[in-house]
């Protein structure tokens, strides 16, 4: 892939444009907070008078810039508490002189600790707390850059990502360049993050005068001149329900898109920068997708509808970014409050990809992943009439998954524990048998005295089929086995291809004469 590939695939702008949904959530920000300074540093791209391609870095560049800050989310966490409010305050201070720095951190560290242990995490920040601070920023650009480099995008971009957290006075990261050094599409793109923020909260006056504040110390002089003469404009219609279109509208003439392999690639890339937000779950997005999209493929759902479950695990977890750290690593028991935090998460993956139309299908499933058949589940504790078989497969991915790793609160469960915890959620009730058997599977576990069904059909279709040559509508099949009409649809066709058969009369008498009749019995 390159920078000017134009094929008929999806656009790298959607793809971009949601990672940046969930980069805003990770830095305590509202959502689209990225997208409306992409449209603030292009108007400003364009009173300059840059070029197509200036514009162009420009505004992958906008997308691109801030999604590495979440990736020592765990070390922010360790040191000064909820990592979000720690990058929410970093937009509100100007890092002009070393007095300034130190103040900054020693108002985080331990934040919402008790007293002594605040003190404990002073002293030891000052060692190797500090250490891991200074590296932060870098941190932040380099996995932006690693990013930019899986997406394939041109050196130009890269080098203006590489240049997100430098200042004018030379104060910045990673390499403390100065001035007219930096490049002008970085010193638009980090004049417009902050200004966003000022004019979100307060209104134009606000943003204009944080550009004065900070006029030769974080900002290009003469930019923060022009947007100050020109801001009444660069704000206009950003107070919109959603920047969304506008964003999508403004990529350059020779857009990106991606041919379907890349799409994949690519949203491999997200599951990797959502997982490192903490260690308990680096590889889990990943783990949950093969598990899944191959009990998909068990389960006979096709190779289309195996790809989309894959897909919908690779993103499943991007809501987590989110969710502070110092509630996804904590050891003890959570709060109410806490808890309901993280029940948020997979409505915040549904908000994170729903306005794209090639993530939106992904959507649609990956936020079924914590819902169970009882009602139990999360957010919106749907019933098993509401679950689709895609959803159900990637809950009992998920929890198997999970189940084998590592959490701040209990060490990874061998295979076999996590199968039998699998196991006892489908008598639970809370999850799908079938699908918690393709899973495990998949997984490479033994399925125990499964009795193979002439025709090649699953046990399921068995049970459909027995109730299809009883007379029941795949509404009233539907309904007994508390499925979807359309899912329902799903098992009479896979029955239909599988016994060669072409309607309702003919696959009774296949039933008829194999003995299926009464639905399995195993």
């Amino acid at each position: 892939m390159t920078e000017l590939r134009v094929t008929t695939g999806v656009r790298l702008a959607e793809v971009l444009a949601a990672l940046s949904l969930a980069t805003d959530l990770g830095m305590g920000q509202p959502m689209e907070h990225m997208l409306r300074q992409c449209l603030i540093a292009l108007r400003l791209a364009e009173r300059l008078g840059l070029d197509d391609d200036d514009r162009r870095v420009v505004y992958y560049g906008s997308l691109l810039s801030w999604v590495g800050c979440h990736v020592d989310a765990y070390e922010q966490a360790k040191w000064f508490g909820d990592d979000t409010v720690l990058k929410t305050d970093f937009r509100h201070t100007d890092f002009a002189s070393a007095a300034s720095d130190a103040l900054f951190m020693m108002r985080h560290v331990g934040s919402g600790r008790p007293a002594t242990e605040r003190m404990r995490l002073g002293l030891a920040f000052l060692g190797d707390g500090r250490r891991a601070a200074e590296t932060m920023l870098t941190n932040h650009w380099m996995a932006a850059d690693a990013l930019a480099a899986r997406l394939g995008l041109a050196q130009r971009i890269r080098d203006c990502v590489e240049q997100t957290f430098e200042r004018w006075d030379g104060r910045g990261s990673p390499k403390g360049v100065h001035g007219p050094q930096i490049l002008v599409t970085a010193r638009l793109i980090a004049l417009a993050d902050v200004v966003e923020v000022y004019h979100r909260a307060a209104g134009t006056d606000a943003a204009v005068s944080v550009a004065r504040d900070r006029r030769g110390t974080q900002f290009d002089p003469e930019l923060a001149d022009l947007f100050a003469a020109a801001a009444p404009t660069l704000f206009d219609g950003l107070a919109e329900d959603s920047s969304w279109d506008d964003v999508i509208a403004a990529e350059p003439a020779l857009a990106i898109r991606l041919g379907d392999a890349e799409f994949g690639a690519a949203l491999e890339a997200i599951a990797d920068f959502a997982d490192v937000k903490s260690p308990y779950t680096i590889g889990h997005s990943r783990g949950v997708a093969e598990l899944a999209g191959e009990a998909a493929t068990i389960a006979g759902l096709g190779e289309p509808a195996a790809k989309t479950v894959r897909r919908a695990g690779l993103v499943h977890d991007l809501g987590r970014l989110g969710v502070p750290n110092l509630i996804w690593d904590k050891k003890s028991p959570l709060s109410r409050a806490e808890s309901e935090r993280v029940r948020m998460h997979p409505y915040l993956t549904e908000r994170t990809l729903a306005s794209s139309p090639s993530l939106a299908p992904l959507a649609a499933i990956a936020a079924q992943h914590h819902e169970r058949l009882d009602v139990s589940g999360y957010p919106r504790g749907l019933s098993g009439a509401a679950l689709t078989t895609e959803g159900r497969l990637l809950a009992a991915a998920d929890f198997y998954q999970a189940k084998t790793e590592p959490r701040p609160y209990r060490a990874a469960c061998p295979a076999a524990d996590a199968a039998a915890a699998l196991q006892a959620e489908v008598r639970a009730g809370r999850l799908d048998g079938d699908a918690a058997a393709a899973v495990l599977a998949a997984a490479g576990h033994r399925s125990p005295r499964r009795k193979a069904w002439p025709a090649g059909l699953t046990g399921r279709e068995v049970e459909v089929l027995g109730l299809l040559a009883t007379g029941l509508s795949n509404r009233e099949i539907a309904a007994r086995l508390v499925i979807s009409v359309k899912t329902a649809g799903h098992h009479v066709e896979h029955i239909y291809a599988k016994t060669g058969t072409a309607n309702r009369s003919m696959a009774s008498l296949f039933a008829a004469s194999h003995g299926l009749i009464g639905g399995p019995q195993d």
